[in-house]
């Protein structure tokens, strides 16, 4: 069994918003993901930090998740910014089950894989780009919901830990001080995150800062094929 992670697969398989007008490395991604996912086994499991579906209701994800669900391995999702559909953790997990689908939510909790705990939250924009005071009630409940899943993997007694966002905790030389430290101060030893694409690839660090080795893995970086992380 392995441990993969990709994120922003931006499917849209019911909806009129297919990623191939981007041109570039979005052209024919769709079939670039079913390739991707052939060094995935059954037996495996994929982290996907967000932005999986721009279905703008939990009912029309079918077709998009009937998709991710035929690809091999177990899936644990991450909310992101354009996952409109996301609702209650109780609606989600309900509709998951009717649909025969299997799949985990990362949200407010933390999850087990072998003795690694599996952290993470959707994150936000960084304070000094905040549009409205709505983005500062974003991103104070972010911290929140970050803290408590990584409070919840200590109480579990996991000294290993990996982090998953959505948004970037460093964009170019700058760093969001409240997650880096935070995952600093919890011990976190990889934080894996998505949301940029394209040109902005430039933008994202890679490297240790602090204790934590960051890694970008947003579906088009990683030529649509997840990342074996474990």
């Amino acid at each position: 069994m392995s441990l993969f992670v990709i994120g922003d697969l931006h499917l849209s398989l019911a909806a009129d918003k297919p990623m191939d007008v981007f041109g570039g490395a979005w052209v024919g991604y769709v079939d670039k993901l079913r390739e991707g996912f052939a060094a995935v086994g059954e037996d495996d499991t994929v982290v996907m930090p967000g932005d999986l579906s721009w279905a703008m209701s939990l009912e029309s994800t079918k077709a998009d998740f009937d998709f991710i669900n035929e690809l091999p391995g177990k899936k644990i999702f991450l909310k992101g910014n354009h996952d409109y559909w996301w609702t209650t953790a109780a609606k989600m997990r309900r509709f998951f089950e009717e649909s025969g689908w299997n799949f985990e939510l990362l949200h407010n909790n933390s999850l087990s894989y072998e003795n690694y705990a599996l952290c993470g939250t959707r994150g936000w924009y960084f304070a000094d780009v905040f549009g409205d005071a709505g983005d500062e009630k974003v991103y104070k409940r972010e911290l929140i919901r970050l803290d408590a899943s990584l409070k919840s993997a200590k109480d579990g007694g996991f000294e290993h830990i990996i982090a998953f966002l959505h948004y970037p905790p460093i964009v170019g030389s700058k760093a969001c001080d409240d997650i880096t430290r935070m995952l600093d101060e919890y011990g976190v030893e990889r934080c894996y995150y998505g949301h940029l694409h394209g040109g902005a690839h430039s933008l994202a660090f890679e490297g240790v800062y602090g204790g934590v080795d960051y890694r970008l893995i947003s579906a088009d970086y990683l030529n649509f094929k997840p990342l074996k992380i474990l």
